[in-house]
């Protein structure tokens, strides 16, 4: 359980900050804000622990709160330091990758431990790293970055069959693997930024 709690805290910082640069950039107020930065953090994971029966992450310890109390009053002081709008881009589509990242790594690993089959794995994986961004942007009313985005849902994929691969042929987790594995999957989200790459659509010309 050591690797899903420490990646579901790089998450929540991660995506913490992800939602409360969109509630800055949508001009919200503090509540706001801070709605943005809950439901972002917390979103995937409240739904990854409920469909699992298990008591939601967040209100089951204390960290997830403290971890999240402190990224938001940390993102106000040091939001002076990020008036230009474009450091605000880049911010956050790096926070954005890391959360993404690290949600859809502990969703793996949850289901490992819990011996679900490959499906399992990649939909618990998919639903723990994409759900607090979708919440996110169906609340400011805009199409998820899933829908649209450079590859967005298929990080999620290859971060579960990755891991589900390497344990089907391993029983005990490898620290490299899984780092390896997350490092493989943020260069994968910021270079499909980058060069645009994008799925493939089926609407008519």
């Amino acid at each position: 359980m050591d690797s899903i709690w420490v990646f579901d805290i790089i998450g929540i910082i991660a995506f913490a900050v992800s939602g409360f640069l969109v509630g800055i950039r949508k001009q919200f107020d503090i509540l706001g804000v801070a709605i943005m930065s809950a439901t972002t953090a917390f979103g995937g994971g409240i739904v990854r622990d409920t469909i699992v029966s298990r008591m939601p992450f967040v209100f089951n310890f204390y960290y997830p709160s403290i971890t999240l109390f402190a990224v938001f009053i940390g993102c106000i002081i040091f939001r002076k330091l990020l008036d230009d709008t474009l450091e605000q881009k880049i911010l956050f589509i790096v926070m954005d990758a890391i959360g993404l990242v690290a949600f859809a790594i502990s969703g793996a690993l949850l289901a490992i431990d819990m011996n679900f089959n490959l499906f399992g794995v990649v939909i618990l994986s998919f639903i723990t790293a994409v759900g607090g961004s979708i919440i996110r942007d169906v609340v400011i009313n805009e199409v998820p970055l899933l829908l649209k985005s450079e590859v967005y849902g298929i990080i999620a994929i290859y971060c579960a069959l990755a891991l589900f691969i390497y344990s089907y042929f391993f029983d005990e987790y490898n620290a490299y693997i899984i780092a390896f594995v997350a490092m493989s999957a943020f260069l994968l989200r910021i270079t499909a930024y980058i060069k645009k790459w994008k799925l493939p659509t089926l609407h008519s010309k």
